[in-house]
């Protein structure tokens, strides 16, 4: 008989570091490699859009082959902890020279350089993120320990998210000034500024990995079931309302996405003003709080009041009422940052609460699956989920680029390493293309949405309720025949 699985709080709080650093280094690269090799190194806005778009794709394909892997690999050490170690480690280096591009190369060496160092990252993170979400049934008990466990690193992960969304604008400015010198142009200072920056998140990252490893023991053998693209797409096609959510998932966030790659540009070039950066993260922090706080106090109050599907609804039309007030708002003079806590308001929250409500509509979706194809597919439903994740976060950045190169925004106005006010360069028609691109765009992608998901998700609780008492029913027939 199997030895019970006692977890230690070391093993957790080790797990839970493990996430932070993580995500601090997928924040990072998804959040700030568009604005780095387009704005900074003046990469066109086109080329780093069909890179991010190509290589966020092939990441999408490339999850359920490396998930193929790690469940065939067998060492004295496990088979998970292994690739977690290497993936972090290779992700660590290739992220640093992706932030830390020569000064030499330009034009074509340049894109070449971008699209090589942006895939490899791609390949190294998934390396080290398959087998760290993979491993949970190696070292816990099912259950209550499973589901704390599991809370506990998304709860982690959403820390790691925040640090660099709170600190990076304000660290690499301090950094690229530290190390550049007094003459060098403010682009210069950025450019040095996220290479030491850079240097700083991946020594953390691979810590907390190699602290992970340590503390966090594989002590089961666990089968790992993994789906392929083929799974997924005969899953997807067998389950209409896998579909139904699925679609809605990939439209939802490529509206918000579209929004968060962009909003950087809004306050650099549009807000504007010499403290764009302390603008910026002020607006940053507060987004962050209110998405994690939705998470955890906002769709559980609504929950006891409200159905999911409800809550879905209502969840966009916060989203559509806080684009449109940060339009009306962005089109006056106003240059109060917390004016913009009002639309941000709407948006994080909504944008937190949407993660959680689309992640129970797929969950429902196995039990539907199991009813009408006699099937439960959790593995394929739920390798699903970070698929359509990436394929909406390159199809955003394809069209946050391409608004961009349309926009021809460009900061070779700076010319000291002293505070810019870089909106003074920018007509009003490329303000307006700004802010239309970031709120209208949204819109229409979430109207999509509301629309596709009325006509085609119909599980609701009353439906589930009635699936579950058939399952229940079926199984009894099934064990009385046996």
């Amino acid at each position: 008989m199997e030895e019970k699985i006692s977890l230690s709080g070391a093993a957790k709080a080790s797990y839970g570091l493990g996430a932070v650093g993580k995500d601090m280094v997928y924040m990072l690269s998804a959040s700030y490699v568009l604005y780095y090799y387009q704005d900074i190194l003046g990469v066109s806005a086109a080329a780093m859009g069909v890179i991010l778009m190509i290589a966020r794709v092939f990441d999408a394909f490339n999850d359920p082959i490396m998930g193929a892997i790690v469940a065939k690999t067998k060492t004295k050490w496990g088979k998970f902890r292994p690739w977690l170690l290497i993936g972090t480690i290779t992700n660590a280096i290739v992220m640093f020279l992706m932030f830390s591009a020569p000064p030499a190369l330009n034009g074509q060496g340049l894109v070449t350089y971008a699209a090589v160092t942006y895939i490899l990252w791609g390949v190294t993170y998934t390396m080290m993120d398959i087998p760290y979400w993979s491993m949970i049934p190696a070292f816990t008990e099912g259950g209550k320990e499973r589901e704390g466990l599991t809370t506990l690193a998304r709860s982690c992960a959403g820390v790691g998210s925040a640090i660099i969304t709170i600190i990076t604008v304000m660290t690499v400015s301090a950094l690229g000034h530290a190390f550049g010198g007094a003459n060098i142009t403010d682009r210069e200072v950025e450019r040095l500024g996220f290479s030491y920056f850079s240097i700083i998140i991946a020594v953390l990252f691979v810590l907390f990995t190699v602290i992970c490893c340590i503390f966090v023991k594989e002590k089961s053998t666990v089968d790992m079931k993994t789906a392929s693209i083929g799974e997924m797409f005969k899953a997807l096609i067998q389950n209409d309302q896998a579909m139904a959510v699925v679609v809605a998932i990939v439209v939802v966030n490529c509206s918000i996405y579209i929004t968060s790659n962009l909003v950087i540009y809004f306050f650099k070039y549009d807000f504007g003003g010499t403290g764009w950066r302390g603008d910026y993260t002020l607006f940053s922090t507060f987004g962050g709080g209110i998405q994690i706080l939705s998470m955890m106090i906002l769709y559980p109050l609504l929950r006891k009041m409200f159905t999911s599907i409800n809550i879905y609804y209502i969840s966009m039309g916060m989203a559509i009422c806080g684009y449109i007030s940060l339009l009306v708002l962005a089109s006056t003079s106003m240059n109060n940052v917390f004016l913009l806590f009002i639309p941000g308001f709407f948006i994080f929250a909504a944008n937190g609460m949407l993660s959680v409500i689309t992640t129970v509509f797929l969950a429902n979706t196995v039990d539907y699956g199991d009813l009408k194809n006699n099937r439960r597919d959790e593995s394929v439903i739920f390798s699903m989920q970070t698929f359509v994740v990436k394929l909406a976060s390159g199809i955003s950045a394809f069209i946050a680029a391409i608004s961009l190169q349309i926009l021809a925004l460009s900061n070779d106005t700076a010319e000291t390493a002293k505070e810019i006010d870089y909106s003074m360069g920018v007509s009003l028609a490329q303000k307006m293309g700004l802010r239309m691109a970031m709120t209208i765009v949204p819109i229409i992608g979430l109207v999509f949405a509301i629309f596709w998901f009325k006509n085609k998700y119909f599980l609701t609780d009353e439906k589930l309720q009635e699936i579950s008492v058939t399952l229940v029913q079926r199984k009894t027939e099934e064990m009385s025949k046996n």
